[in-house]
C-alpha cells in the first residue's frame, strides 16, 4: 500500500485508483495523462507485459467518458533491450488507442534516446493522423532544429525544460540558459505549429509567456503539470485554458516518489512536515 505521504505524487498502485483519480480531476476540469510506472527494462518479457497493460488501459479509458490519455516511456517498452521491441510495443499501444479514440504521449528520456524516440513518433503520427504526441527538452542544443522538423508532423509536442542533465557539449544545465532556451522554443512552436502546443512547465513565468504568445499568434495550447505540484494553480488555470495533469500509478512508486521529493525544495519541505506531524 502506498503511504499517504507518497499519495500526493502517485495515484495508487492499480488502474482502478488511477481512473478514479482521473475522474476527480475531470470534476475540476483538468484532464489526466496516465502513466504506468516502470522504465529501463533490459529484457523483452517485462516490456511486453507493460505494453499489454497499456493496451488494456486505453481500452478501458475508451469505454468511459473520462477526459484522459496515456503517456509511455521508451525504455519501459523495451528500448534498452532492442529498438525493434520498443517500436513493436509502441505501435500496438498506439493502434489500440487509435481504435478507442485515446491519445498517446511518448515521454522523452535522456539524450541517447532522442533520435529513436522522434523517429518512432514521426512514423506513428503520420500513420495515425496525429493521435500521438512526443516530449522534447529545452536544455538540449539540438531541440530548435528538432522543432523545425516536428512542425511538419501531425500530432502534438510537449516542451519541458528537461529532467536529465546532458553532457556540456550538447546541452546546458544553468537555469538561466535553460529558461532562455525554453522561451525561444516556445516562440518557435507558437509561430509555426498548427496542431497546438503543450506547455510542460510549473514555472509561472513560462505559463504567462505562453499566454502572451497565444495572444500574439492565436495558436491553441494546453498546460501540463505533474500530480502533486501546484495543484491549486492547475485548478485555477483550467478555468480558462486546457490543463492536463501527469498522473503516475503502479507498484513501482517508491523511486518515483523519492525523485519528486529530491528535485524541488518545496516537495522536500512537504515531506518533512508530513513526517513530523505523523
Amino acid at each position: 500500500m502506498i503511504p499517504p505521504l507518497a499519495r500526493r505524487f502517485v495515484a495508487g498502485e492499480t488502474e482502478a485508483t488511477a481512473l478514479e483519480h482521473a475522474r476527480q480531476l475531470n470534476q475540476r476540469n483538468v484532464g489526466a495523462i496516465l502513466n504506468l510506472l516502470g522504465e529501463h527494462y533490459h529484457a523483452r518479457p517485462p516490456a511486453d507485459r507493460d505494453a499489454d497493460i497499456y493496451c488494456q488501459l486505453v481500452e478501458d479509458i475508451g469505454n468511459t467518458d473520462l477526459n484522459a490519455c496515456v503517456s509511455v516511456k521508451p525504455s519501459q517498452l523495451g528500448l534498452d533491450a532492442e529498438t525493434g521491441v520498443f517500436r513493436a510495443n509502441l505501435e500496438r499501444i498506439v493502434e489500440t488507442a487509435t481504435a478507442q479514440g485515446v491519445f498517446v504521449w511518448i515521454d522523452m528520456e535522456d539524450h541517447t534516446t532522442t533520435d529513436v524516440t522522434l523517429d518512432a513518433f514521426e512514423t506513428l503520427a503520420r500513420e495515425h493522423e496525429g493521435g500521438v504526441g512526443v516530449c522534447v527538452q529545452a536544455n538540449l542544443e539540438r531541440t530548435p532544429t528538432d522543432l523545425e522538423l516536428l512542425a511538419t508532423v501531425p500530432g502534438k509536442v510537449r516542451l519541458v525544460k528537461g529532467a536529465y542533465d546532458p553532457p556540456a557539449d550538447i546541452g546546458f544545465a544553468d537555469s538561466q540558459r535553460v529558461n532562455e532556451a525554453y522561451r525561444s522554443c516556445l516562440e518557435t512552436m507558437f509561430e509555426s505549429f498548427e496542431d497546438g502546443v503543450a506547455v510542460g512547465s510549473h514555472d509561472p513565468a513560462m505559463i504567462d509567456y505562453a499566454a502572451d504568445l497565444h495572444e500574439e499568434y492565436g495558436t491553441d495550447y494546453e498546460i501540463q503539470m505533474l500530480m502533486g505540484v501546484r495543484e491549486d494553480a492547475q485548478t485555477d488555470l483550467a478555468r480558462e485554458r486546457a490543463v492536463w495533469q501527469y498522473v503516475p500509478y503502479g507498484g513501482k512508486w517508491l523511486s518515483y516518489f523519492y525523485r519528486r521529493v529530491r528535485e524541488r525544495k518545496e516537495n522536500a519541505l512537504f515531506a518533512a512536515r508530513a513526517l513530523l506531524s505523523g
